[in-house]
């Protein structure tokens, strides 16, 4: 094995999707039996390292680099957090598209946005905007997101229809309107209150 370090920044980079043991090992260009047997090594360390938020989860045939199950409390709090609930332009742009492409894999989003989202996804989710609506036939069975309840009270629709037009938003665009879609939300802090 190369080096656990480059194992670890796979991992990481793939964020919740996980990624399998063969694409691993393509990339690694190691043997299968040595990324499997260098991921329970790695895992190993982060279980024995009280330092290291760390955790490797097998789910299905995908590894996923994960936080350990004690800092749950911290991370719920950090989510809920007023100081953490601003939304970046990223997270937004990631909602719209969540929003008029539905149900959506992360990959197609970072096709329409051209960058990773794995961030804005997670802080969407975590922020009750978006959830995991199923999972897409195929290679890899990616995670199906789509708008929740709490997405259609906070910004006031009853239902996907009530959302700005996209032929009239692009049009309004290119008489350069200054149009928002979600109205200043990025430099305004989310109440959950509402």
């Amino acid at each position: 094995m190369r080096s656990y370090c480059e194992l670890e920044a796979l991992l990481f980079i793939a964020g919740q999707e996980g990624i399998g043991l063969d694409e691993l090992s393509y990339v690694l260009k190691e043997p299968t039996a040595d990324v499997f047997a260098a991921i329970q090594l790695l895992n190993q360390q982060f279980e024995e390292d009280s330092h290291s938020p760390y955790i490797i989860l097998e789910l299905g045939n995908q590894f996923v680099l994960s936080t350990k199950k004690e800092l749950s409390p911290l991370l719920k709090e950090y989510a809920q957090s007023p100081l953490s609930a601003k939304l970046s332009q990223a997270a937004l742009e990631t909602l719209a598209i969540i929003a008029y492409k539905q149900p959506v894999t992360r990959t197609e989003i970072e096709t329409i946005r051209g960058v990773k989202t794995t961030g804005s996804i997670q802080k969407l989710i975590a922020l009750q905007f978006i959830q995991e609506m199923g999972r897409a036939d195929g290679p890899g069975r990616a995670i199906l997101y789509g708008t929740t309840e709490y997405f259609m009270n906070y910004f006031g629709i009853k239902n996907l229809t009530e959302l700005p037009d996209l032929e009239q938003m692009s049009a309004d665009l290119a008489d350069d309107s200054t149009f928002d879609l979600f109205d200043g939300i990025v430099d305004e802090e989310l109440d959950e209150g509402e």
